[in-house]
């Protein structure tokens, strides 16, 4: 039986500094890096996602970002298949693979090798189901299928809706196979919250002068609906209800700054679950090189 490739994941909450790390371990690794950001796989959502910079990267490669047509939306079993070819290529250099992100359910698809269901889009439905509130989903989704709705993310509405659309096909969704084809170390990154809330407050205005409000005109001029920029989530969201004067400035860092906080709770949530991560503080990265040492060895 041939040895399973081993991969690093290198996760957090929003904020943590994962790519900073990520690419001083692919430099002292010979890495290259995958990226696991739902939002980051689309073209032309770059401030507002805080998508890495050429320069940021350090000549480290980086795949998955820009993949995707922000129009349409893009799914775990997309990502998984991009993500699994790119892990293969990787290796194949002799190279190591480093998955990087605050995804969690991409992150879980890679590393648990997850069978996820074939359901195509049923659009009709869809129009049906964003005329509805998350608590109203999540209300359809729970006497759909009891099972999921008490493990999903019950304020994230486009993981509702696709929920629900998987129950009425199949009756239920499928409860998802685990069986890893990786061998996997992962490194979770964790701030204390006073810090990881600074980080979000300073982030936000980095972001206002970098120009991300002239980056949700420029894809509303190109063809991107203000429905699906709201639908994108977090910045997206406020960004678009601002540009169509449905909120003020003030309201919009103060909606974007809240949403980032309550996002991030989510992501600790959704970590929390994987006994498997080793947790450290950004700062440690001695002690992170030597457990990927450990591990490689």
């Amino acid at each position: 039986m041939k040895d399973k490739i081993k991969i690093i994941v290198i996760l957090g909450q929003t904020a943590t500094g994962k790519s900073d790390l990520a690419v001083e371990v692919a430099k002292k690794f010979d890495g290259e890096i995958i990226s696991a950001d739902s939002r980051q796989v689309y073209k032309g959502l770059d401030i507002g996602s805080g998508k890495i910079t050429k320069r940021e990267m350090q000549r480290v490669p980086h795949h998955l970002l820009n993949v995707a047509n922000p129009k349409r939306q893009f799914s775990v079993a997309q990502y998984k298949r991009l993500a699994d070819k790119k892990i293969e290529e990787i290796s194949k250099k002799k190279k190591l693979p480093i998955v990087v992100g605050g995804t969690g359910f991409y992150i879980q698809a890679v590393v648990d090798d997850l069978v996820l269901p074939d359901v195509k889009p049923n659009q009709k439905l869809r129009k049906e189901l964003e005329k509805k509130t998350a608590k109203e989903l999540f209300e359809i989704l729970k006497k759909l299928d009891k099972g999921r709705a008490k493990d999903i993310e019950k304020d994230n509405p486009r993981r509702l809706i696709r929920a629900i659309e998987i129950a009425k096909m199949l009756g239920k969704v499928p409860k998802l196979k685990k069986n890893s084809k990786y061998e996997v170390l992962q490194i979770g990154l964790k701030l204390p919250e006073d810090k990881l809330k600074e980080n979000i407050k300073k982030r936000l205005f980095t972001r206002v002068k970098k120009g991300m409000v002239a980056e949700v005109e420029l894809l509303h001029k190109e063809g991107l609906s203000w429905k699906r920029s709201e639908s994108l989530g977090l910045e997206y969201r406020f960004l678009a209800q601002f540009l169509q004067s449905k909120i003020n400035k003030e309201e919009m860092l103060e909606k974007i700054q809240t949403e980032s906080w309550q996002f991030a709770k989510r992501q600790m949530r959704w970590f929390k679950r994987d006994e498997r991560i080793k947790w450290f503080g950004p700062s440690e990265v001695l002690k992170i090189e030597r457990e990927i040492k450990k591990f490689i060895k």
